[in-house]
């Protein structure tokens, strides 16, 4: 018969992954403790559904799964551009060749295939003005933007696009890897 696929298949999973040498997390938290903080999407992960209805839905899940500070993800613009300004881009599907440094420059998103109908994938950037500081990927099966699937991976991807890993912090003088 057919094995039984262990419990950690609907779990989300995170891709290769990436930090600036001047990523800190301490930076991270300073700059939105108390603060909104934005959150740019680019594409629609639901085909079939709205990207507003999406939008809509995809705001709690990331706002229950939060990373520390005490920060309000937002999807508004500041009534004034922040310098510098730090921000989230969540690019859905993205082509293959649709890179962090295009995303932190502002460049129209590129679209691929993605991982297949069904899957929750997702490019995360979190930029400084328009230097990336760290990126990765996630995917999870996925039935709607309400799925709380989504919900395990944010929690898992910020844990990861912000860690607080000691390793990562910068060193005077000295390159952490």
């Amino acid at each position: 018969g057919l094995a039984a696929l262990p419990a950690a298949a609907a779990a989300a999973v995170i891709g290769g992954t990436y930090y600036a040498p001047q990523y800190d997390y301490r930076e991270f938290f300073s700059a939105t403790d108390g603060r909104n903080f934005r959150v740019f999407l680019a594409g629609n992960p639901f085909p079939g559904i709205d990207p507003n209805i999406v939008a809509r839905d995809l705001l709690p899940l990331m706002q229950a799964a939060k990373p520390r500070p005490a920060l309000t993800f937002t999807y508004e613009d500041p009534p004034e551009m922040p310098r510098p300004f730090y921000r989230l881009v969540l690019t859905f599907n993205p082509a293959p060749d649709y890179g962090s440094n295009s995303v932190c420059a502002g460049l129209p998103p590129r679209f691929g295939q993605g991982k297949g109908p069904g899957v929750f994938y997702v490019f995360a950037v979190y930029c400084r003005n328009d230097q990336v500081l760290s990126e990765t990927t996630a995917w999870t099966p996925a039935n709607g933007p309400t799925d709380p699937r989504i919900a395990e991976l944010f929690r898992e991807l910020f844990q990861v696009i912000w860690s607080d890993s000691p390793a990562l912090r910068p060193q005077l003088g000295h390159d952490r890897r």
